[in-house]
């Protein structure tokens, strides 16, 4: 770099760290300034010969995290100091965790030292249970304290934002990733916009092309919006003034990620998605008249526009276990559109702005306890038990971060909060573990349920319990919380252990009359022979008498006969794979579809049956463990967790050619039932386009029909020309691919 350009940068950098200091959200001390000075020019002596990939200066990186959390989320100077340092100890050997600690103090050096922890871990990272074991730590950091996961989700969003000048298989991981943990703890940490943007930023990496044709349809219905919310506003706004109201209107186009979660969901294009944005209130008020003028702002809407009556959400009574407050409605706007109306105050709007800091700066000195406090003292049973598998810990952690909430009581009328779907089960864990452990059964709304019933917000739920009641197996597929899950699974382990302790000394006397010594080398054999996983699973099958005594005489027996046991396998097995390799063979003479990885190979695959698939869609190889490489289309179910945990399986994949092979694909079609349209659909299908129809079946019900077809495709373009010839017959509303 010349003295000019040198200059230039220095230049940049002084005035990134003024902004700083004038966008924090908290109103800044003099000491508050100092703190942050001294951990501006550490940061800036850190990493002064560093450069980040895309060639800029790496303390550009430590500013806009700092500002993220000054800004957009809204921490103190103590964060803002802790930000700037994140990444000194981890990449500058001259300071480590004590220096930091003697400048800076504990709570600083605590959560650098958190942060510190979390890059290492990311590092490296060759296999899922590592991967997922790492997320369960960082987890555990929200105990040690709950600033280190926010700073760290905003050096997450930071990385994304200017993740351009990475490789794109670094960039798919790390989107993945993010979508797989970051934006669902965001969303559960309350930070809403920082969630929509990591959702967003996530998926313009994973499906950058429905990422850009999604943002280029908002661009362009843009004005048309602006306008649309004028003449809403316009209509309210004399009876708002009327009131004596003080309130702000706004228009928020909902996320990129929650329009392409809707079209997937509800099988519709861009232009049938109805609310692709919201209208939000917000109104002055102190704290006490709050709920009485978010009712009263309802009243007004409502006398403007007709509500649709089953889309009211009152989280003003009953707020979010994030913290989140508001008042949801959903209106018949002008021109006969719906509209999401959101009815917030200044607090409330600050809290779903800024989550965690507006929290505490709002929370007030009584003696109820803080709904993220609590949640984050929750955390511990959550995450205490080594013994889950970190696989389905991380999956069932995720899956308790993003769902859906329902409110319910207890036989007293307290009210609890619990995850869409939850089950008495979950109910009574969430009540106590002794409870769950003991539950014998459940009454809801006074009659009796069984363990699987679904749970609906308003239940008022009793827990029948027993001291002879235990877990079994079968509880596993009636809960759906991480808590209620593990526990009893854990349960069930102890279980099996003493009955696994039991059935080791059966098999020893078993053996002793076999003339057999147990020692490693039979229970190998055993294990090998009954085709089972551990030494536990032998001896648990022998304690509850599902291997029994002619099972184990038919061991001894090919133990004895081992000889001929052993020509005759390798007999078979020889027999077994020329027949597969023929079959194999044949079948990929005739269809070399797909090539892998850069230098294009042909490799030997299997088309997943959760996405099916075909010619044409855009799809990637997974290398499993006993299955070789199965296809997955790019925007499948299991996409985001393949490419998040098991990253260096994943191999690129394409079509290369399509001509030989054909592919079944199914079609929902629905609409209004015209007299032949059956005729015109089976036309199209089998005449014009030569397309072979596999099954059909269609069912009306006073007068609209819906219908399925089965057909075979060569490709993707194909199928996408048959829906469009579909769409035009007159009469039909919607077809879609399943």
């Amino acid at each position: 770099m010349t003295d000019a350009e040198i200059e230039h940068e220095n230049a940049t950098i002084a005035r990134a760290y003024k902004d700083l200091l004038q966008v924090s959200y908290r109103t800044l001390t003099e000491d508050d300034k100092k703190l942050i000075r001294k951990a501006f020019e550490i940061a800036v002596d850190a990493h002064k010969d560093q450069r980040r990939k895309s060639g800029e200066a790496y303390i550009f990186h430590p500013i806009a995290v700092a500002r993220l959390v000054a800004q957009e989320i809204g921490l103190d100077a103590t964060c803002i100091a802790a930000a700037l340092l994140h990444d000194v100890v981890e990449d500058c050997p001259r300071y480590d965790i004590n220096d930091i600690r003697e400048l800076f103090g504990e709570t600083v050096a605590l959560i650098v030292e958190g942060l510190t922890k979390i890059s290492s871990m990311s590092k490296d990272m060759e296999d899922v249970s590592l991967q997922a074991e790492n997320f369960r730590k960082m987890l555990l950091t929200l105990n040690d304290d709950v600033r280190v996961i926010i700073i760290k989700i905003a050096d997450r969003l930071h990385n994304m934002q200017t993740m351009d000048s990475m490789r794109p298989d670094k960039q798919i991981k790390i989107a993945s990733e993010t979508l797989y943990i970051y934006a669902p703890l965001a969303h559960r940490i309350g930070l809403y916009n920082i969630k929509n943007e990591l959702e967003d930023l996530s998926l313009k990496y994973t499906e950058p092309d429905v990422y850009f044709d999604i943002l280029n349809k908002i661009k362009d219905s843009k004005e048309g919006q602006d306008e649309y919310i004028r003449e809403f506003n316009e209509l309210i706004k004399k009876s708002l003034d009327r009131e004596g109201l003080h309130y702000t209107i706004k228009g928020r186009p909902k996320s990129i990620f929650s329009i392409r979660r809707k079209m997937m969901k509800q099988g519709v294009s861009f232009d049938e998605v109805y609310d692709k944005f919201a209208v939000r209130i917000i109104y002055k008020s102190d704290t006490a008249n709050e709920k009485f003028l978010a009712w009263k702002i309802y009243s007004i809407v409502t006398d403007h526009f007709r509500p649709n009556p089953i889309r009211l959400r009152d989280w003003i009574s009953s707020p979010k276990s994030t913290g989140y407050e508001a008042l949801h409605i959903t209106v018949m706007g002008p021109k006969g559109r719906w509209v999401e109306v959101q009815i917030r105050s200044e607090r409330m709007n600050e809290i779903a702005e800024k989550g965690y800091a507006a929290h505490y700066k709002y929370k007030q000195d009584t003696e109820k306890e803080d709904s993220l406090d609590s949640w984050v003292a929750k955390l511990q049973e959550a995450l205490e038990s080594n013994e889950t598998n970190a696989v389905d810990f991380v999956e069932q952690f995720k899956l308790n971060l993003y769902s859906k909430e329902i409110y319910v009581f207890t036989p007293k009328g307290d009210l609890k909060s619990l995850p869409k779907d939850a089950t008495p089960l979950d109910f009574a864990f969430n009540i106590h573990t002794e409870v769950g452990m003991r539950t014998r059964g459940a009454k809801v709304n006074g009659k009796l349920v069984p363990l699987s019933y679904k749970l609906h917000s308003g239940d008022q739920v009793d827990i029948l319990t027993s001291d002879s009641a235990k877990p079994n197996s079968n509880w596993l597929d009636y809960a759906t919380t991480a808590k209620a899950r593990g526990k009893i699974k854990s349960a069930l382990k102890e279980d099996k252990k003493l009955i696994g302790e039991e059935g080791k000394e059966i098999l020893r006397r078993k053996l002793k009359q076999l003339k057999i010594n147990l020692d490693e080398k039979s229970i190998n054999d055993l294990v090998h022979y009954f085709k089972l996983k551990t030494s536990l699973d032998l001896f648990y099958r022998i304690g509850i008498g599902a291997i029994d005594n002619t099972m184990l005489k038919a061991f001894a027996a090919s133990r004895s006969n081992a000889l001929v046991s052993f020509f005759k396998n390798k007999i078979n097995r020889r027999a077994n794979v020329s027949k597969e390799d023929l079959e194999k063979e044949e079948v990929f003479a005739k269809y070399d579809l797909l090539v892998f990885g850069k230098e294009e190979e042909k490799l030997d695959y299997k088309l997943s049956n959760c996405c099916n698939p075909i010619p044409g869609d855009q799809v990637f190889g997974f290398i499993t463990v006993n299955e070789g490489i199965k296809v997955h289309k790019k925007n499948c179910p299991n996409a985001v967790s393949l490419q998040s945990n098991y990253a260096y399986r994943i191999i690129q994949a394409k079509w290369i050619d399509s001509s030989q092979q054909e592919y079944s694909a199914q079609l929902t079609l629905s609409g209004i039932d015209n007299l032949g349209i059956v005729n015109q659909i089976t036309k199209i299908i089998s005449s014009n386009m030569h397309v072979n129809i596999k099954s059909m079946s269609f069912e009306t019900d006073d007068g609209l029909f819906s219908g399925k077809l089965n057909v075979i495709v060569k490709n993707n373009s194909m199928l996408n020309k048959l829906v469009a010839n579909l769409k035009k017959i007159n009469g039909i509303d919607k077809v879609s691919r399943v």
